[in-house]
């Protein structure tokens, strides 16, 4: 009895254990996460450090992130980079590299024109480009349901745009675009990479990715940024905001691969929707951004479709898992059967040899 306590005490205590490790991974990836958005509003915004150049910010931070990465791999050889073909690289990664770029530059140019509340409201679309898209690429099988949930999110998302009192047209088109090249990068990942049984953790998806972002995003910067930069002689490179923005962003995306890799995606999309509305009360509270009755209307309606997705999504997990531990069952009771027949058979077989002794 004594035993058997203690072994239920040690169960219940390594469960408990891993629930709290399960929290702190989340709590670490949305303080990052908030961390890295804010930090990246400030920095753009006109009103505060004043340095609109969302494309150069981010080649610093895809710089950053390839020096860091190639680092690791390549000297202190702490990751094993995967073998990867010429072939292979220019036409999965450098495809992913482009949409990674675009989705990254017009993201952070949308903090130029919109709130960080409304911003977060916009992503709400997310789920609903990604199902499209993936509608579309023939990855996902239409539903009508599904479909339906996706025009609740959406009309959710237009009643918080009609109610934005600060908005504007152009930063809005930004967002959605960064919005459906992101969600294209993530269905041709599951194509290009995860079908072929490629898996890159955030070191080695930094390593092959980050410089491929860096050389798409040189083409804008040199056209777009580079002579106004140039003409503003004034400009004092500051290594404390950029390089502690850049470590923000790198440990972010460490911060991903630990929280998917400790508990799952969609752990990550609950996360998220939680790490939005803390977005929304600081946006409100501290940087003063109006939020409106309206606003909020429209962004619980497509908090709730969101909710509903993330549902449906875990219940679909939950079956498919059972369906796996089924299979796996009876796969396990064949064989146990096969082995109660060989055995039988092996019996059956010593007795004949004694009747005919």
């Amino acid at each position: 009895m004594g035993k058997g306590f203690a072994s239920g005490s040690n169960g219940s205590s390594g469960l408990i254990r891993k629930i709290l490790l399960s929290y702190l991974y989340v709590s670490i990836w949305i303080f990052l996460s908030f961390t890295v958005i804010i930090f990246n509003k400030y920095i753009l915004d006109r009103k505060m450090y004043d340095w609109p150049y969302p494309v150069s910010l981010t080649m610093i931070h895809m710089g950053f992130c390839s020096t860091l990465a190639f680092l690791l791999v390549r000297v202190l050889k702490l990751v094993e980079p995967i073998g990867m073909s010429r072939e292979m690289y220019l036409s999965s990664i450098v495809p992913i590299g482009a949409l990674y770029s675009l989705s990254l530059w017009l993201s952070n140019s949308a903090y130029i024109y919109l709130s960080v509340s409304f911003i977060q409201m916009l992503k709400a679309l997310m789920p609903v480009a990604v199902y499209s898209i993936g509608v579309l690429m023939k990855r996902e099988g239409f539903k009508s349901d599904t479909m339906l949930n996706m025009v609740g999110i959406s009309v959710g998302v237009a009643i918080a745009a009609y109610g934005e009192a600060l908005f504007n047209a152009w930063g809005v088109i930004l967002q959605l675009g960064a919005v459906a090249f992101e969600a294209t990068r993530l269905v041709l990942i599951q194509i290009l990479l995860t079908s072929k049984g490629i898996t890159l953790n955030p070191i080695t998806s930094l390593y092959y990715v980050a410089p491929c972002c860096f050389a798409f995003l040189s083409i804008p910067w040199i056209i777009v940024e580079y002579p106004t930069l140039q003409a503003t002689s004034s400009f004092n490179f500051d290594f404390m905001v950029f390089g502690t923005n850049s470590a923000c962003a790198f440990a972010l995306n460490l911060a991903v691969f630990l929280l998917i890799g400790k508990t799952s995606a969609l752990t990550m999309n609950v996360a998220g929707v939680v790490k939005d509305w803390l977005l929304i009360a600081f946006s409100w509270s501290v940087i003063k951004d109006r939020v409106t009755t309206i606003n909020l209307v429209g962004y619980g309606l497509a908090f709730l479709g969101v909710c509903y997705y993330n549902h449906c999504k875990l219940q679909a997990l939950k079956a498919k898992e059972a369906q796996k531990k089924s299979g796996e069952q009876d796969e396990e009771a064949g064989r146990l059967l096969d082995h109660v027949g060989e055995r039988d058979e092996e019996s059956h077989g010593g007795r004949k040899i004694d009747a005919q002794a």
